[in-house]
């Protein structure tokens, strides 16, 4: 039998949720933002094979703010999408799986490979609690003019300065400073730019 951790709480997962505090996902406000998504992001991804200008206002519908000039190439993978802003100029390459329960904030001018993963998402590391299924996010910034290579994964709570690479396939774990080259698991610095 699961432990009431939200005895004294008299807060909704989703509010908890959204002050980024544990929470588990079962409210049913939680699970309609997370379908509507869903619905939107196969919306965007059947209108851009037609027709990828015609598709832009759905993509400004699913995410909270999309920059001028801004390209998304489906498939997209979001949780909510409304927690994602894109800054102007930017290129997001097919396969972005962007789990949005805190905020993802992607700057101007940037590059995101294909197949890359920015992961809000955290777990308790003790059994009980994520047996529990009990979770909570924490935000991503990504900065201007950052390019991330494919297949690179950026983990909950990292912060990518201004013009810093992320190499192909990189686990970013830490913030990253602006200027930099970052590679591998996980991502340290090589060389500044």
């Amino acid at each position: 039998m699961a432990q009431d951790h939200f005895a004294d709480d008299p807060r909704s997962n989703l509010e908890r949720m959204l002050a980024g505090d544990l929470y588990i996902a079962d409210d049913p406000e939680i699970a309609r933002r997370q379908q509507h998504a869903v619905r939107l992001a196969a919306r965007y991804q059947a209108a851009y094979a037609e027709d990828a200008v015609a598709a832009r206002p759905l993509l400004a519908e699913l995410l909270g703010a999309v920059g001028a000039d801004v390209e998304v190439r489906p498939p997209l993978y979001v949780d909510y999408g409304s927690n994602i802003t894109i800054g102007a100029r930017t290129f997001v390459n097919y396969n972005l799986t962007a789990l949005d329960v805190a905020a993802i904030t992607i700057g101007e001018d940037c590059q995101i490979g294909p197949n890359v993963q920015l992961l809000t998402p955290t777990h308790p590391l003790e059994p009980r609690p994520r047996r529990d299924k009990l979770e909570a996010a924490r935000p991503i910034t990504i900065g201007d003019n950052v390019w991330l290579g494919g297949g690179a994964i950026v983990l909950p709570g990292v912060t990518i300065g201004d013009n810093s690479v992320v190499g192909a396939g990189a686990v970013v774990t830490k913030d990253v400073p602006a200027n930099v080259v970052v590679v591998g698991n996980p991502a340290r610095p090589v060389r500044e730019l």
